[in-house]
């Protein structure tokens, strides 16, 4: 059984910074798509940042050049380092890949974690 388990959360003031991850488990035979994404209080969950084909990127219009995705092929891991942070940033962060299980493909999700930015 496949399971992403994030890490990383926590509470900063505006302005400051986090590095999430995001690891992989369990009988992978390849993973062609991750992806964060988070949901806000009394919001829909929205895409953030994913990488595609593990070569392009996509972001956010919100991000604006201040979160940086990266993926550890070997490990099966996803990172999201996020600066500036800002109170609308606050939300439950979560992570999903598209992955191969020997046979056949399956999207898996995190718990995810929660990233609270003060003002």
């Amino acid at each position: 059984q496949v399971q992403l388990v994030e890490s990383g959360g926590g509470t900063v003031q505006t302005g400051g910074s986090l590095r999430l991850s995001c690891v992989a488990s369990g009988p992978i035979w390849d993973i062609d798509y991750m992806g964060w994404y988070r949901q806000g209080p009394g919001r829909q969950r929205e895409v953030v940042a994913e990488i595609t084909g593990n070569t392009a990127t996509n972001y956010a219009d919100f991000v604006q050049g201040r979160f940086t995705i990266s993926q550890d092929t070997d490990k099966f891991a996803l990172h999201l380092q996020m600066n500036s942070l800002k109170p609308e940033d606050t939300g439950n962060y979560s992570c999903n890949f598209n992955v191969k299980l020997r046979s056949y493909w399956r999207s898996v999700w995190g718990q995810g974690t929660q990233v609270t930015v003060s003002s």
